[in-house]
């Protein structure tokens, strides 16, 4: 199995995954950051791939343990901000989108850049 190969992996383990990194990307992590909190939060909670020839098994207790830490982590991560690159890798429209959700005034003459530091400002 190559590195980073996810071929030992449930089809639970990957959907459960996928279900953790859509939910960092919406927040605004990249891609890339998001798949890694994913798979990490999969390796902790489940002890890795689990199926045959996989490795060591996790306990019951060492799995309850991991989601309890999983569910305080995300709880803190959804009061975090987000990465600070998250505005620049958005589209103007993007951007315009969220100010107006903040209500920020003279959003539609703004350009990418004074959108980006209005919406930190604000």
């Amino acid at each position: 199995m190559a590195i980073g190969s996810k071929e030992k992996y449930t089809e639970k383990q990957k959907r459960k995954a996928k279900h953790i990194e859509d939910s960092y990307e919406e927040k605004g992590f990249s891609p890339k950051k998001a798949e890694e909190i994913a798979w990490a939060t999969v390796n902790k909670q489940s002890g890795g791939g689990e199926l045959a020839g996989s490795g060591t098994t996790t306990s019951a207790k060492e799995k309850e343990a991991a989601r309890k830490d999983s569910a305080k982590n995300a709880a803190e991560t959804k009061q975090a901000k987000a990465e600070p690159n998250a505005l620049e890798t958005q589209t103007v429209a993007q951007l315009r989108t969220k100010a107006r959700k903040e209500n920020i005034s003279g959003r539609s003459s703004m350009n990418k850049a004074e959108l980006i530091q209005a919406l930190r400002r604000h």
